[in-house]
């Protein structure tokens, strides 16, 4: 089963996918109303609670930044502020070098989670989304402790579009990643080669905080991550769970 949460006339709806009659992409609302995508403002597919994040959980990625592997996950939290819906729009400083996208995949809590075995761990996951969360080099005072302007800016981790269910993900292990940028394929990767799998971070981070229904983890991203200017949209892809577009504007938008 896959999920959205849309607005659309003033009220905010669970949305499932639907082909319209012409073949374009669209949705059907709970109340069996059908738009097309472009019709309605996508939100996070979910309410997020506590978001945890990785960073240089792939080797290649970790490599391409001349940084070896970790021996324990690094991890940091980011705020929920820092959450955009699929088709929205993310601000590039207009002083800034080098802005890239990240691809992820996100993993979604779905009932408490604490002191919780590698074998048990999936049990407690309620689904999967993609996550692409933009981060700013310029602002990077520590590769191992990203700082908080480059991680924790409003609007700059977009999620969806949909919830998919854990049920629906036969192996979060095993699911190609892929992002293209203004239609040109720019990074590409596999969830298989993640330094500490899906598994391994539930019991990692169960074993020292207590993981609630709502939390997400963003898994990290592979290598190929490349510079990103206004105007350019950005689609990630991960196999089973859709793809997530995005598009980059400037600052004098909003006034900064």
């Amino acid at each position: 089963m896959k999920l959205a949460r849309v607005a659309c006339s003033g009220a905010i709806h669970a949305a499932e996918p639907q082909q319209l009659q012409d073949g374009r992409a669209g949705v059907r609302l709970t109340d069996g109303r059908v738009f097309a995508e472009d019709a309605v403002v996508w939100l996070p597919p979910i309410e997020a609670r506590t978001i945890i994040a990785l960073g240089l959980n792939y080797a290649a990625r970790a490599k391409e930044l001349a940084f070896a592997s970790q021996e324990e996950p690094l991890v940091f939290l980011k705020g929920p502020g820092t959450l955009l819906g699929h088709r929205g729009v993310t601000r590039r400083p207009a002083e800034v070098k080098f802005m890239h996208y990240e691809c992820e995949l996100a993993v979604v809590i779905g009932r408490t989670a604490r002191g919780v075995a590698r074998g048990e761990a999936l049990d407690h996951v309620a689904g999967y989304c993609i996550a692409n969360d933009y981060a700013i080099r310029d602002y990077l005072e520590n590769w191992y402790r990203p700082n908080l302007r480059v991680k924790n800016r409003d609007g700059a981790t977009v999620l969806g579009p949909w919830l998919v269910d854990a049920a629906a993900v036969a192996d979060p292990g095993n699911l190609a990643l892929r992002t293209y940028v203004n239609g040109k394929l720019t990074q590409q990767g596999n969830t298989r080669d993640m330094i500490t799998d899906v598994p391994g971070l539930i019991e990692y981070l169960s074993s020292f905080m207590t993981l609630s229904a709502g939390d997400v983890i963003l898994t990290g991203t592979p290598e190929g991550v490349t510079n990103v200017e206004v105007g350019d949209e950005i689609v990630c892809e991960i196999d089973g769970l859709g793809h997530l577009q995005n598009t980059i504007v400037a600052d004098c938008l909003y006034g900064r």
